[in-house]
């Protein structure tokens, strides 16, 4: 007997079933919400920390499967509570850190409610999908000065939609675009048009936010995502099918791009923004330059300097999550941090190809997380909301393979 597409059993009592629905859409709203943070605090951690205090007050429920992720990333926020004993100012350090440990439980929520139900993993991803289109849209029609307060949806002459930074707004469509991508792929063709209409306003939004590290994440997400179903689907026609669409789709997108190119301003900002290296990335105490003193200043300092303390010593920011884990985290932080990605990736490889109903979702997770593994290495990602949703659905998929697998072995010993 097969049990390949058998979902673990999930067992609600009959009075709280109507309060879990309603909770699913509560989350839903939450993550639509994380479309649109173009001031602190956003709608999106007020609402979210009022869910997450509902939640508790009814039951919410951290599994041994999500566990270590607790684990580490309160170790995570441990070293990061130590870096501030090291700070003279305590202005801002402390919100920081509040911020930072706000944002930590949002990943342990997500993946505990994952586990509890994994059809959850559908109405997030679609609400992620929706708050992206909004968000790019307005960056768009902002870019071009096409509605009523453009100003508020760019920065320095960059579509940023709903975000405060381009170089945040960028990689936050990247998911939705894997999932659009994904149905092309998968749904019948009659219900392609909205979604190729939905990838070119993502394509576009990501494109006019001229951020080098948002072109290249996208880029590598769409190309590394199409392999792993390559892999997974081994039919022919289906093969022929992601050709066609990769055509297809490449073709639209390129001249989406190229109509953009006939603005004047679009042609003068892409041509200096598409240099590998800018004047500020390889200059004296540029990018790198900053990364490589600021390494060597963190082996002196195994409690950190503490968050935003950088930017008094040099410059700018660190822009590399490595760095700025070491200076704001101290030297546990930045154990515990590595150790969570390594982790965390590990988990998502192993279970890639299961085919299991959560497994697009694990697949697109996985890729996106790699992606902004490598972005990391260029931009402070510590404190993007939308990353800390990607932890959490991997997590919250592991945690469903491992109930899948015991409730099976359950069975077979029965």
């Amino acid at each position: 007997m097969s049990t390949v597409d058998t979902p673990p059993p999930i067992v609600f009592r009959p009075q709280l079933a109507a309060l879990s629905l309603f909770g699913s859409w509560l989350v839903a709203l939450v993550v639509f919400l994380s479309g649109f943070v173009i001031a602190e605090p956003a709608p999106y951690e007020l609402f979210l920390v009022v869910l997450i205090g509902l939640w508790a007050l009814f039951g919410l429920k951290i599994s041994r499967y999500v566990a270590p992720l607790l684990t580490l990333l309160t170790l995570f926020m441990i070293g990061g509570i130590l870096s501030l004993m090291t700070m003279v100012d305590l202005t801002k350090g402390p919100m920081y850190m509040a911020v930072s440990g706000f944002l930590a439980l949002s990943a342990v929520f997500y993946a505990a409610i994952i586990e509890d139900r994994y059809q959850r993993l559908r109405l997030i991803f679609n609400a992620w999908v929706t708050a992206a289109v909004l968000t790019a849209l307005l960056g768009i029609l902002g870019y071009f000065g096409a509605i009523p307060g453009a100003e508020n949806f760019t920065l320095y002459d960059r579509a940023k939609g709903a975000f405060q930074d381009p170089n945040v707004f960028g990689p936050f469509l990247s998911v939705p675009a894997l999932y659009l991508i994904h149905g092309l792929l998968t749904q019948p063709i009659h219900k392609a048009p909205p979604k190729i209409a939905a990838l070119l306003v993502l394509a576009l939004g990501v494109f006019l936010s001229f951020s080098r590290a948002a072109w290249a994440l996208n880029l590598f997400c769409v190309v590394a995502f199409v392999f792993v179903m390559l892999l997974k689907e081994r039919n022919g026609l289906f093969r022929l099918r992601i050709l066609v669409v990769a055509l297809v789709g490449g073709v639209f997108v390129v001249g989406a791009l190229l109509a953009a190119l006939q603005s004047e301003q679009v042609a003068t900002l892409f041509s200096s923004r598409s240099q590998l290296v800018q004047d500020y990335d390889g200059g004296h105490l540029g990018r790198f330059d900053r990364h490589r003193i600021g390494f060597l200043m963190s082996m002196e300092k195994p409690l950190g300097i503490g968050p935003m303390v950088f930017s008094t010593i040099f410059p700018e920011d660190e822009h590399n999550v490595w760095l700025k884990s070491l200076t704001s985290y101290g030297w546990l932080g930045f154990v515990s941090y590595v150790t969570l990605i390594i982790w965390t990736l590990s988990l998502g490889f192993r279970f890639l190809l299961l085919e299991r109903p959560w497994q697009v979702y694990l697949m697109i997770a996985w890729v996106a997380l790699i992606g902004h593994v490598g972005v990391g290495n260029v931009i402070d990602t510590d404190h993007w909301r939308h990353f800390y949703m990607l932890l959490g659905i991997i997590w919250g998929c592991a945690a469903l393979e491992y109930r899948h697998r015991r409730t099976m072995r359950a069975g077979w010993q029965q």
